[in-house]
């Protein structure tokens, strides 16, 4: 549905053949068993067997594992099946420590602060992460999905890197993009990630969307510190060119400009609906 969405959307004068979806097709193979005893008689090389039945998929973004016997939600992931993170019990008891280096939101270098090495090139940073987050067992997710057709579905990820990268990013918002922006841009986020699902990366409301958030990220610089341990990805310290944090006003111990004083009248405007909210309800119980 997705390719065929993206087709639409750029090549609409293409034919599409899905041989899924044709008659023919289905009358012959009834099921996923039929396709892989087909591809065992015609000597088609795949991952997927009779003693292992789901389907696997991965780029550089993650793994993803469908269908055969995970598609009872009771039954755990086999302990075999994982490729890209190690189980909990088999990480290392020392952390890894980095750096992650932002412009613009998005990741231009990565420093592993134990080995003195940096990675500055975007597929090289990506399989460092992948690398170092899988041995230390950070990104697997098993989930319940909800498919565009109304049917729900589970799948099971691996997303070593893109788990990293997300949580330090979120990190550096948190001191660099304003809070009236970052919060109008979690309240699309949603939307966003609907879109994507669903195949409609080539649409005008998505062009909409990521303009918005081009806009968000313009001036999200700096660097997150972190280290990875156990499943965890441990934020330690972040610092930006363009942060909009103030040491001296946030602080409890340094007087800086803002007046303790002045929170007399803010809070009185703003309890007033609360006040008058307290008012209604009494009147209501008085009868």
């Amino acid at each position: 549905m997705r390719f065929e969405l993206a087709f639409a959307a750029l090549a609409p004068d293409l034919e599409v053949i899905a041989p899924w979806k044709e008659s023919e097709f289905l009358e012959r193979f009834k099921g996923r068993s039929d396709l892989l005893e087909f591809a065992r008689r015609e000597g088609i090389e795949i991952e997927a067997t009779a003693e292992k039945p789901y389907s696997t998929d991965e780029n550089i973004m993650h793994r993803s594992y469908e269908a055969g016997i995970l598609e009872d939600p009771t039954v755990a992931p086999p302990a075999d099946m994982h490729k890209l993170v190690r189980p909990l019990a088999d990480t290392p008891d020392e952390p890894t420590n980095l750096e992650i280096h932002f412009k613009d939101a998005l990741p231009d270098r990565v420093v592993d602060l134990d080995a003195g090495v940096t990675y500055d090139q975007p597929l090289t940073l990506f399989q460092f992460l992948n690398e170092a987050g899988g041995r230390h067992g950070i990104g697997r997710v098993d989930m319940v999905e909800n498919r565009f057709v109304g049917i729900k579905s589970r799948a099971v990820y691996e997303t070593p890197g893109g788990t990293i990268l997300h949580q330090a990013l979120r990190d550096l918002e948190g001191i660099a993009m304003d809070r009236e922006v970052l919060r109008l841009r979690d309240s699309l986020s949603p939307k966003f990630t609907e879109l994507i699902y669903n195949g409609f990366w080539f649409s005008p409301e998505m062009d909409f969307i990521r303009a918005a958030f081009a806009q968000s990220e313009e001036l999200i610089d700096g660097t997150v510190r972190l280290q990875l341990l156990k499943g965890n990805v441990i934020l330690l310290g972040r610092s930006s060119p363009s942060s909009l944090y103030d040491r001296d006003l946030a602080s409890m111990d340094v007087e800086g400009g803002y007046d303790q004083k002045d929170a007399r009248g803010f809070i009185n405007i703003n309890s007033l609906r609360l006040r008058a909210h307290k008012l209604i309800i009494k009147k209501a119980a008085e009868g």
